[in-house]
């Protein structure tokens, strides 16, 4: 049989997970809550396995397992757990890393609600965890922030939720190392395709699925991919027994989603290079800023291929006029979508500062770089032509 951890991406993408030479070509769904045994024994030795597969859907779903084993594979992790959703995927890493009186060292522009988790009094800010938001592109100030032994976890998002940012995985590796403490990297911006922060020394690295691995929209799910053992059953554990597990209906969406996703995201990064140059000439454009293009502060890391192995569907830029003009612009478009979510075969555009970061206090959006003429584009796969033409007529409009 083939080895498939020596097969490209995309033949991964296909295979990984699931592969038969007679049969269904794709896994039936399961859509049963529970599994007969054979008899007690049989029961009584599934119950004491450390996997505990055949027992009930909570614990172990045919579909899950499939799409579990394929992400692992293309990210190259001991084992990989669904969630979900993607913000399940991010409060279990929490849940499964932090302890009363913890501290977080994280990426001061998270997603918004991955920061709401901590930094809110109704969550786990009730029981003394507090946080700490910087830069994680300065090393130093990274080292600095920790405080052992209350600093409990190392938490970036590269590139960040909705700066485009981009943190030095290995970098924040060899820190958290030094520290004695986990290094979780939420990859959702990049995908499995344009980075694997395992490979690049972090413990985890989670996704929200709903975005590039579904790639159509029409299923919300999250997954976090283990370093080790370990860091799986801890992972695994928290999922089953708090409950917050995929469906098998969404795991079927997203593992056929991803048979494609090398695909999407090679067509995807080709409009996005030339929208991104669109706008970074256009007189009503403050600026711009996209990894791929030459002003980007970490154009280099990403050009050498050393941690992502392109620039990306994502980017942000300013609407000369601020946050009403913004808002303007936004609402002429025409076949570019105004949602949000990200990484789909459609366009979408969003306005952080009033739609997903709005939750965040304003002073912290700022610090963060997230200020109010800021919109951020995901590009999706329709024709580049089409896309100019949208802009076009929504400029005009927004005079």
């Amino acid at each position: 049989m083939t080895d498939k951890s020596k097969l490209g991406f995309n033949s991964m993408a296909v295979h990984a997970g699931y592969h038969v030479q007679k049969g269904p070509v794709n896994p039936p769904v399961e859509r049963s809550s529970t599994y007969a045994f054979e008899s007690c024994e049989d029961g009584a030795e599934r119950f004491g396995s450390a996997r505990k597969e055949g027992i009930y859907s909570r614990l172990h779903n045919a579909n899950c397992d499939a799409l579990e084993r394929k992400i692992a594979a293309l990210e190259g992790g001991y084992g990989s757990v669904t969630t979900g959703s993607g913000i399940a995927a991010v409060e279990t890493a929490y849940y499964a890393f932090l302890e009363p009186t913890s501290h977080v060292v994280a990426t001061t522009s998270l997603y918004g609600a991955s920061r709401s988790l901590i930094e809110k009094d109704e969550y786990y800010k009730k029981w003394g965890i507090r946080a700490t938001f910087l830069d994680t592109s300065e090393v130093d100030k990274v080292r600095e922030a920790i405080r052992l032994p209350n600093t409990k976890l190392l938490y970036i998002e590269t590139p960040a939720n909705p700066t485009l940012a981009i943190t030095d995985i290995e970098q924040m590796a060899e820190v958290a190392k030094e520290a004695r403490i986990p290094l979780v990297v939420d990859n959702t911006f990049c995908s499995p395709y344009l980075q694997n922060p395992i490979t690049l020394g972090a413990d985890v690295s989670l996704h929200s699925m709903t975005k590039s691995i579904g790639g159509h929209a029409n299923a919300i799910g999250g997954v976090l991919v283990a370093r080790d053992e370990e860091t799986y059953f801890k992972l695994r554990n928290v999922v089953t027994i708090r409950g917050g597990i995929l469906s098998p209906d969404s795991a079927d969406l997203f593992f056929n989603g991803l048979k494609t996703l090398g695909l999407r995201m090679e067509r995807m990064q080709q409009n996005a290079i030339v929208i991104a140059e669109y706008l970074s000439n256009h007189p009503k454009v403050a600026w711009v800023t996209y990894p791929g293009l030459e002003n980007h502060p970490r154009y280099e890391l990403v050009k050498s291929g050393r941690q992502m192995r392109g620039p990306g569907c994502m980017m942000v830029f300013g609407v000369k006029g601020g946050y009403d003009k913004a808002k303007l612009l936004l609402n002429n478009l025409d076949l570019i979508t105004l949602a949000v979510s990200l990484g789909g075969v459609e366009s979408l555009v969003q306005h952080p500062a009033s739609m997903t970061h709005a939750g965040v206090a304003r002073e912290n959006r700022l610090q963060a770089g997230i200020t109010d003429d800021l919109v951020r584009l995901s590009i999706g796969i329709e024709d580049i032509d089409d896309l100019v033409a949208d802009f076009d007529q929504a400029f005009a409009k927004a005079t």
